[in-house]
This record gives structure tokens, sequence and C-alpha cells, in this order.
């Protein structure tokens, strides 16, 4: 069949629209129709070279929508179930997800390079093989991905909004909840309130820390996230420390979650400086993996027992947080529907991605027809 798609063809190059041959599934594959996808910041390090996939490659690795077909031996979904796709896999047999650690599933090794598990493609164009970022290609009409990327949800609720679980609600609330262990009483700093730092003020909002501490350089960013539970913001991590100071007596603060778009060494070194004795730090954002980013003092880190840490998905496990996280909003305790700042079309993906870069974005969605 044939399906629109937004292509990156190098580092550098915005998204081309382009129409595809689309495979259908084949043994363990479903065949789903977008509804609705995310423009999540880890799209833009494949344009900006910070992670260099496979090209030619389909962006998109936040998506909802519904099951059209399924393969041979698929038993987790049938056709017309309404599914959120996780951006990493789980098989629950790995290791890993044997553990209890989904999120760190073996079958999530192929997601920059794009193909199948077994190594295919399902998208071709003019007989040269297309990725699908996260084995998804969420900005695309359609897509043929693993069941094991999928999560079944309540057909009830609105999936442009439940798309944003896929992966930046879940990895900032989880970053403060899981990595971070907030707790009642604590005092918690976030660096950068973008799609996943919004969420991880909402994640330390309801684990009930005293003080939830934002840094971020946009005034709009930090405007909202006093909405969403923060109790000071701040332009500069140097007011921000200066703060938190006087607030704990000096003590400083149990969390510091590095959640900007792009990590650089400076941020990590405020996060640690923040954080007082027996403090933690989790790094969330990503970086170029040939950057080194953390440079601390290792006397201090043994002396003050800290902890410097990173979290994929904030720990989070997508089958079940997920679901968890749609109770949670279907129950009125989870802001989704406040996060959402524009809605656009495919053919507007690349206005939405320079929307984000000018911080004018919490989250942009795509809404397909």
């Amino acid at each position: 069949m044939k399906t629109r798609a937004a292509v990156l063809h190098d580092v550098r190059k915005p998204f081309e629209i382009m129409e595809l041959d689309l495979d259908g599934p084949r043994d363990g594959e479903v065949l789903i129709k977008y509804s609705a996808a995310g423009l999540c910041h880890s799209d833009l390090h494949l344009i900006d070279g910070d992670i260099v996939p496979r090209f030619p490659i389909i962006g998109g690795h936040e998506g909802a929508g519904i099951i059209e077909e399924v393969g041979p031996g698929v038993t987790k979904v049938k056709p017309g179930d309404h599914v959120v796709c996780s951006f990493i896999p789980n098989c629950g047999t790995c290791r890993y997800c044997a553990t209890g650690r989904q999120n760190l599933c073996d079958m999530g090794a192929t997601i920059a390079e794009g193909y199948m598990p077994d190594g295919s493609f399902r998208f071709h164009a003019n007989g040269t093989d297309v990725g699908a970022m996260c084995m998804l290609g969420t900005f695309s009409e359609r897509a043929t991905i693993s069941q094991h990327s999928v999560v079944k949800v309540d057909d009830w609720l609105p999936l442009e909004t439940a798309v944003l679980v896929g992966c930046g609600v879940p990895t900032g609330w989880a970053t403060a909840n899981y990595a971070g262990g907030v707790r009642a009483g604590d005092t918690t700093v976030i660096y950068g309130i973008g799609g996943v730092g919004i969420n991880a003020v909402q994640g330390a909002a309801h684990a009930g820390a005293k003080y939830v501490v934002v840094v971020d350089p946009v005034q709009f960013k930090r405007d909202t996230a006093m909405k969403f539970g923060a109790t000071h913001a701040f332009a500069t991590a140097e007011e921000a420390a200066a703060k938190v100071s006087e607030l704990t007596w000096g003590q400083m603060a149990d969390q510091a979650l590095v959640t900007v778009g792009t990590v650089e060494e400076q941020v990590v070194t405020d996060a640690f400086n923040v954080v007082g004795k027996g403090g933690t730090v989790v790094i969330t954002g990503l970086a170029n993996p040939e950057k080194l980013t953390v440079h601390v003092s290792g006397g201090i880190l043994t002396l003050f027992e800290k902890t410097i840490k990173g979290t994929l998905f904030g720990s989070a496990n997508p089958q079940y947080d997920i679901v968890k996280l749609l109770r949670l909003y279907d129950a009125g305790q989870l802001k989704l529907d406040e996060l959402v700042t524009r809605r656009y079309t495919l053919d507007q993906v690349n206005e939405g991605y320079q929307d984000l870069r000018d911080g004018k974005n919490i989250r942009g969605v795509i809404v397909y027809d």
C-alpha cells in the first residue's frame, strides 16, 4: 500500500514529505493507522547530528492509533484496538524485561537504525529501503510495526491526547518518581522545561515534594511550570541554587533532574552542586554519545555520598506505566490536554520543530485525518 511520511535524508536537512510503499505485517507484526504523533525533541537529535541514524529514515517515535491488520502469531492486539506506541519495544522475555526493566529491552538496540528486529524494512521508496525511527516512524499515516511496540489502551480516551504518554510524559514523570525517587517533603530541582521536564514537574508534585524548583531561560516555560506544580521558577542555575540554599537552610536539594533537550557539561555541574549530602542527580536528556559531559569532583562525590545516574524512559515499564498514567489522566490526577500548545498537520512538521526550537511549545502534536 501507499502512505505519506516525513523523511530525513541527512543531518541538518529538514523533513521531506514523500509517498512511500509500505509492506503489510509479517509474523508478530501489526499494521497501524496513526491518529496522532508527538513532536519530541529526540527527533531533533537526528537532524542536529547528536545521534546519526541510517538514512533515509522516517521521523517520529511518539504515536497513537488504531490497529487495522495483524500478522500471524500476534496475540497482544486485534484489528480495531486503540493503542499507544512505546518507542522502546518490550519483548517480555529478555533478561531485562524478565527482571522488570522493560525500558532496557534488548529489542531496543535497533531503534536508531530504523529496521525491524530481523534486519529488514517495511517502508520503501523507488527501490530504496527507508527506516523508521524507533521501529515506529510515527510521522507516517500508516506503519507496519512489531506487536512488542504497542500498548492497548482504553478506547474512550482521545488518541490525540493519549499519544503524549508514548515518550515525554512517562519519561518525565518517572524520572521524578522512579529514577529520582522523589518523596514527600523533598526539594527537587528540574533543569529544562520541555516535553519531558514539564512532566518531571508533575511527577515531583505528585510524589509530594515540598519544593519543586525549575530552571529554564524561557519565560513562557517557567510560567507554564508554575501551573503544573512548580513552586519556584528561575532563568538561571545560579538563581535557583541561591533560593534552594535559602529554602533548605543550606542543606540543598534532594534531587536534581536534568531534562534539557541537549545535555552539556555545565548543566550537569550545576545539578551536581545543587544537591546536598546523599543527593541524587538524574540525567534524562541526551547528548552526542561521543561527548564527555560529566566532570565532577570525585572527592565530593565520595564524601557527600552523592549519586549521578542516567535513566532511559525514566526507568518506567511501558506496558504497565503507559496504562497507569492514562488512568491517572482519566481520574483527573494528571494533566495531559494542558500540555499541548499547538496541533499541526503532517505537512507542517518542519514548522512544528521550528516552534520547538524557538521555545514556543511545551508540546506540539501532529493530528492525522
